[in-house]
């Protein structure tokens, strides 16, 4: 049976190399995107932005929310994922 699956499995290596590197792309997308430290950094740079008054309350209030939101659904993930 390994002969056969693997003469009939080789034409799909290159599709199955393409899909875990594009499984390896999308968690460290989402590393970063969830990246604690990084959202903190952001949320300092909104923060000096509305002190400077180049942002606006309203639109602070809407990234600081966007941002903890990230953050909260970061914590939520590795909490689910065991980390």
């Amino acid at each position: 049976m390994g002969l056969f699956s693997a003469v009939f499995g080789l034409p799909l290596a290159p599709v199955k190399g393409v899909v875990w590197v594009a499984e390896r792309l999308q968690e460290e997308a989402e590393r970063q995107y969830y990246d604690p430290g990084l959202i903190r950094r952001q949320l300092e740079e909104v923060a000096q932005a509305r002190a400077e008054g180049t942002l606006s309350d309203e639109d602070a209030g809407k990234l600081e929310r966007e941002l903890v939101a990230r953050m909260l659904e970061g914590s939520r993930r590795q909490r689910r994922e065991g980390y």
